[in-house]
This record gives structure tokens, sequence and C-alpha cells, in this order.
């Protein structure tokens, strides 16, 4: 059934989503800087990576709005507070509020969007949820680490990268200290799970 999108919940449900996305970015900054002041940089490069994705997230949903430039648009909606000096729980809260927008509210949207004829907003949920469950995946298998105190070790004595000058290593534990740039074993993160690998 078309609906006239002015008067859709497609409409607000974009609204919704952009200020969650919004509201996810600052939130992931938040803990990002938490992170930094914790000498845990690879966290906040995982927080700071996210963050960008989810910017990306409500750009995307805020360019479907534009004809509805210099309006205002209320919307009722619910967001988390993850507030906690713990990073092991604030990866766990993450995981479980991108499942909830994977799970839940992007795929309500896409089908609610579907059912109202806006096919290309329908597959863009679609598509966002997706990602979502992989940021989920993402934020719990780092709280894992963290969880069994394996951030910087690892029985199978894998590659390490210094993420700020690209030193590998290998071993069963990062070094404390990278024998090249001289920066904290909070730089390291597994080759494997280093963004752009080889």
């Amino acid at each position: 059934m078309a609906v006239n999108f002015a008067n859709s919940a497609t409409k607000e449900n974009l609204m919704r989503a952009f200020a969650g996305e919004c509201q996810a970015r600052a939130r992931y900054e938040y803990a990002a800087s938490l992170a930094t002041k914790s000498n845990l940089h690879v966290l906040a490069s995982l927080f700071h990576f996210t963050a960008q994705q989810e910017k990306e997230h409500a750009e995307i949903f805020y360019n479907f709005l534009s004809e509805f430039a210099g309006e205002n648009i209320l919307v009722n909606a619910k967001y988390p507070i993850d507030s906690s000096a713990n990073l092991e729980k604030i990866l766990r809260e993450s995981k479980h509020n991108e499942y909830e927008e994977y799970q839940v509210i992007y795929s309500s949207f896409a089908n609610i969007a579907k059912e109202e004829g806006f096919q290309k907003i329908s597959s863009a949920f679609y598509m966002i949820s997706n990602i979502e469950k992989f940021h989920g995946d993402r934020f719990e298998h780092f709280a894992n680490f963290m969880g069994q105190n394996q951030l910087f070790t690892d029985n199978t004595a894998p590659q390490w990268m210094c993420l700020n000058c690209g030193h590998i290593h290998t071993g069963t534990e990062a070094p404390t200290e990278c024998p090249v740039c001289s920066h904290n074993q909070g730089f390291f993160i597994r080759l494997s799970q280093a963004p752009f690998q080889g």
C-alpha cells in the first residue's frame, strides 16, 4: 500500500534512526576517550572506527529526509544510557544495543517501509541492520578478550601489530612496549583483526 511520505511511519522511523545513530556515535566517542585514558588504544581505535560507521548510517537516514528541510519532526523514542568506567561492561552493553537494532528496531523499520511502499528505504534499513550485527559481534569479541584477560595474550602465538607504527610481533603476548616506536602494549592488536591487514 503506497503511503504519502509526509504522513508515513517511515518518515518518523528515519528520524528515530538518525537520532539513534548520532547517539551511538557519541557514546562510542565517549568510550574511546575512556579507553585512551586507560592506555587501551586498541579499544579506542575500535570505538572510533565504529563511531565513524555510525556517523555514515546517520547521514544515510538523514539524507532520506531532505525534502523536509527547514521543518521539525517530532518523534518519541527510547535510547540507552551506557555510562560506566568499566570498558568490558561498555563493550557488552554496546553489543546488546547493536543487536537490538539488528534484531528488533531496524528489521521492524524495514518491514514498515516496505509495507508503505518505500523499497529503497526498506533496503537501507535491512542492510544497515546487518552491519549493526557485525558491530555487535565485534564488540562481543573484544569484551570476551577482556573478560578472559586475553586482550594482549594468546596461546596460539599470533602476530600482533602496533597500531601506531605497524611493527609486527609474533608471540603469545603483545610486547609491553613497541620496540620500534616505544608506544605501550595498549596499541597492539592481533594482526588478523587489524584494519586493512594484508
